[in-house]
């Protein structure tokens, strides 16, 4: 799932995988080409690292989301985990082993990719003046 979640990056995106971390080779991070901040970052974890039963490693894919109640309900569904390695309460981690569908991941990274947006604030002023 790790390569069509690559290929769906770069297509809708144009977002290549970046290999930032040589202690971690296969952690890769996917990032906006204007403002440079990260909006995934794709991991191989132990699962136990996770509070899942076994030593199996896995990949994962943490995201970023607007709102800190929808984490507070996705981390009760399955395949789905508060942030790890990032302590900020708005990041999840999706696991990618097939318990959430593609397209159920698809989904969140678009969300993530709004939410890191540098056209956020532009886009929440207009709502405002129309609010007004």
């Amino acid at each position: 799932m790790r390569e069509r979640l690559f290929a769906y990056a770069k297509k809708k995106y144009h977002a290549e995988p970046e290999y930032l971390w040589s202690r971690y080779p296969e952690y890769a991070i996917l990032r906006h080409s204007d403002n440079r901040k990260w909006f995934g970052l794709v991991m191989n974890v132990s699962q136990r690292k996770l509070g899942l039963d076994g030593e199996s490693v896995v990949d994962i894919l943490n995201v970023k989301l607007n709102d800190p109640l929808l984490v507070d309900l996705l981390i009760q569904e399955s395949g789905f985990f508060r942030g790890y390695h990032i302590s900020r309460g708005n990041w999840i981690s999706i696991l990618l082993d097939g318990s959430v569908p593609f397209e159920e991941v698809c989904r969140w990274l678009d969300e993530s990719f709004q939410t890191t947006s540098s056209r956020k604030g532009i886009r929440q002023k207009n709502q405002k003046k129309l609010e007004s």
